[in-house]
């Protein structure tokens, strides 16, 4: 007999865990094909349970489920492998890549590229040198598939962004020519910089600051000047500059 709304082995990441009753989990989920939402995984929490081991965080799981509510039933959970385990500033770093996919994505809403996007932040973060530039190509990335940010390669106007010349950054806008005095939160930025993140290149420190202060700007308009639930965790990551 067939379980309702049963999904077999789908691609995905555990993004946030809280125990439920008194052994199970309620395990928030990100696939590419069925978006963010939430299992539950019972008897996760007892010893000898079979998912206990799997069910690990920035490492790539296949999951089945069934159920059609707000709240689906765990079936089964597979470990992929291939990713190292984060830990130090890197572990910190992947809890934010974590804690932006939460605020930013809505439950059930499937956008692939989203899951694609943080499945290549995790394995840049378990190798990166620069972690800053894997912080800063997630949060344009993402800001970008969800709609909330669009190209840096032309103005305003329509125009190719000139390296030579600074430009105005608004929320909602494509950049424009700096002149005068700016109205409302804006960010004035050198071509060459915008050009840099529109190529994903974040090889110079003055590009990944570029980056971060236009991130900044952009991300606080959409959550608020305490996006985060950890101050901590917040100051952690502001403190990459590197």
């Amino acid at each position: 007999m067939s379980q309702p709304g049963r999904v077999d082995r789908q691609p995905g990441y555990l993004l946030h865990t809280q125990p439920y009753r008194e052994t199970s989990l309620l395990v928030e989920v990100l696939t590419p094909q069925h978006g963010r939402f939430t299992l539950v995984a019972r008897g996760a929490r007892r010893p000898r349970a079979d998912v206990r081991g799997v069910l690990l965080p920035f490492q790539p799981l296949t999951l089945s489920w069934f159920g059609k509510g707000e709240v689906r039933t765990l079936h089964t959970a597979e470990w992929n492998g291939g990713v190292p385990q984060l830990s130090g500033l890197r572990l910190v770093c992947g809890f934010y890549l974590n804690e932006l996919m939460l605020k930013l994505t809505a439950r059930d809403d499937a956008e692939p590229r989203a899951f694609t996007i943080y499945d290549q932040a995790v394995r840049a973060l378990a190798q990166a040198h620069s972690l800053s530039g894997v912080l800063r190509r997630y949060e344009l990335r993402l800001l970008q598939a969800l709609g909330y940010a669009g190209s840096f390669a032309c103005d305003v106007h329509g125009e190719l962004i000139d390296p030579a010349a600074d430009y105005l950054c608004r929320c909602g806008a494509l950049p424009e020519r700096a002149s005068g005095e700016p109205a409302g939160p804006s960010l004035c930025l050198p071509g060459a910089a915008l050009l840099a993140i529109e190529a994903d290149d974040y090889a110079a420190a003055s590009t990944r600051r570029a980056a971060r202060s236009l991130l900044r700007l952009l991300l606080t308009d959409l959550l608020g000047e305490e996006p985060l639930a950890s101050r901590e965790l917040l100051q952690a990551i502001n403190a990459i500059a590197d």
